[in-house]
């Protein structure tokens, strides 16, 4: 048996291996048997990757060698535990990036920790490249057959999955790399890779092309209690549930697709085309009823902290204190951002149509332009003699003065 026998490469006793059925970790599962002669024992996250995504994977699992395969659904928790405290940090990648892959990997990892430890496995096994960002893991032995073996690319990958009789979905025409979950999907390589081609109108599968989205407006309020989402016109739901409407709502008018070049954690700068329909109507209404809810001060240091979030989540530092801090900065920040945003969709635009708080910091008695109590015009002389003063002096010393 080859489980009994020491790999090419050493002896474990069995692998926990984080598998969703596609090219790379299908190769895996027969290369970790020949080169380590162990167990493996495939793991899935149901992190809200579509029923498509995990129908025939244990058959799959087995084809390829694999001793069991188990599936774990993890939809509440990644919205609730992961997605949602970046919302509230308003934590944004470079600008563009809403964080979709990088937010799902330690809610993965989790998780398959808790498997290792049920089935008895020395290591873990994941089948992210050595260009991404994907490869901290706990203190199990951990196997990155990307780092280790001589397949260089996708197509290596398939002439290898044929040489082991393993079924690959994907052929030498046709070859995406895709990672969906319940807040994004997202697509690199083929004709991707070169930053001047625009992406193929086909290749978008969460989200119309705006030109045919529908040519009426759609309006949706959102409720929001300290930062968090909570309902969809008056409709409270579950995180995953709130989502799972949003973007289905946001696909049908093209909403959420990002095209961006990213630099990643290694150095390298790369090519992603994301689609985020319910995400980016949630950071549009999140942010805006900040606007009301937070001075100017507390929104600029937020602001500059959700930098440095995203940054730590992008790098696979969520586990990180840093990051747990900045959370509890923001968790804390956030305590009053609680009311109700109004959004517009259309062709893959979102406007703002209202906002209201209970918290509200907006006066309408002092920032009327009607003259007021509590405002008086006259106060603004003074203020504005000091504020000056630095460049007054500066221009001074300029003339000789």
């Amino acid at each position: 048996m080859a489980t009994e026998q020491r790999g090419l490469r050493g002896k474990l006793k069995k692998v926990v291996l984080a598998y969703s059925g596609g090219l790379d970790t299908s190769v895996i599962v027969p290369w970790l048997r020949e080169n380590y002669g162990c167990e493996v024992v495939c793991f899935t996250a149901d992190v809200g990757q579509g029923i498509k995504e995990l129908e025939g994977l244990e058959e799959k699992a087995k084809a390829s060698g694999a001793c069991q395969l188990v599936v774990k659904d993890l939809q509440e928790e990644f919205v609730s535990d992961y997605i949602f405290p970046c919302l509230r940090a308003g934590a944004i990648y470079e600008r563009k990036y809403l964080l979709g892959t990088s937010m799902a990997r330690p809610v993965i990892a989790k998780a398959m920790v808790d498997v290792a430890k049920q089935v008895g496995a020395d290591a873990v096994a994941h089948g992210c490249t050595g260009k991404g960002n994907d490869q901290a893991y706990p203190k199990l032995h951990v196997v990155v057959p990307w780092r280790e073996w001589d397949i260089t690319g996708r197509e290596d990958a398939i002439e290898y999955a044929k040489k082991h009789n393993v079924p690959v979905p994907v052929t030498k025409k046709s070859i995406y790399s895709r990672d969906g979950n319940l807040w994004h999907l997202s697509h690199e390589g083929d004709i991707l890779e070169d930053p001047a081609k625009e992406p193929k109108k086909d290749m978008y599968m969460l989200t119309v092309d705006p030109e045919d989205a529908p040519n009426e407006p759609e309006y949706l309020e959102i409720g929001i209690v300290s930062g968090l989402p909570v309902s969809v016109n008056g409709k409270e739901l579950s995180p995953a549930s709130l989502l799972k409407e949003l973007n289905q709502i946001g696909g049908k008018h093209g909403i959420g697709r990002v095209d961006m070049v990213e630099n990643r954690l290694v150095g390298m700068k790369s090519r992603g085309v994301y689609e985020t329909p319910g995400g980016t109507i949630l950071y549009a209404a999140a942010l805006e009823l900040e606007s009301l809810t937070l001075d100017r001060e507390t929104i600029q240091v937020k602001d500059s902290l959700a930098l440095k979030y995203a940054e730590l989540v992008y790098a696979g530092r969520w586990f990180d204190p840093l990051r747990e801090s900045l959370d509890a900065f923001m968790k804390n920040i956030t305590k009053t951002t609680t009311g109700s945003v109004t959004l517009k969709l259309y062709k893959g635009s979102v406007t703002v149509t209202s906002r209201s708080s209970p918290f509200s910091l907006y006066r309408q008695d002092i920032s009327s332009f009607e003259s007021g109590d509590i405002y008086d015009q006259a106060d603004a002389a003074g203020f504005i003699r000091l504020y000056g003063l630095p460049m007054r002096v500066r221009a001074m010393l300029e003339k000789g003065m």
